[in-house]
């Protein structure tokens, strides 16, 4: 890849962080997580270590990312659960990392994954929800229809 196409990439990725609402960002982080999780896991298996390190690494950051963006104010007893599964999931990708232990980062993916699907989840509901909420009540649909036909 060419430095151009680098930047452009970069600058992408730096506009779609910037313009997208946080509920992306946090599906995002998962996709990060997962897709530097794989890196290393795929060093690991080739014996690149250097890149195993790396791929775990930015793994580890991402995670961090997760537990610093929590709210405890909104909801406290479920940040807190949801920081020591995130912790949990940090600690996993310490000892992958550090004990070359595919294990471990097997761990972390698997939980990953499935807070990955749980927020796509969550985001499909908030979207039927936010749709069901502009839509007009049925009388009131059909009151709107007549009124066009009538005015038509």
């Amino acid at each position: 890849m060419d430095m151009g196409s680098t930047n452009a990439s970069r600058e992408y990725l730096k506009n779609a962080v910037m313009t997208a609402p946080p509920e992306q960002l946090q599906l995002m982080l998962f996709d990060g997580a997962i897709r530097f999780t794989l890196r290393g896991q795929d060093a690991l298996h080739n014996k690149d270590f250097e890149g195993a390190f790396n791929g775990f690494d930015r793994a580890q950051r991402v995670v961090l990312q997760l537990i610093a963006g929590l709210k405890p104010e909104v909801n406290p007893e479920l940040v807190e659960q949801m920081s020591a599964l995130y912790h949990f999931i940090y600690d996993r990708l310490v000892e992958a990392n550090h004990k070359r232990d595919t294990r471990s980062a097997d761990d972390a993916l698997r939980i990953l994954r499935h807070q990955r699907e749980t927020w796509v989840m969550l985001l499909d509901r908030l979207a039927a929800e936010r749709a069901e909420a502009t839509q007009p009540a049925p009388r009131e649909a059909a009151v709107e229809a007549a009124a066009i036909y009538l005015d038509g």
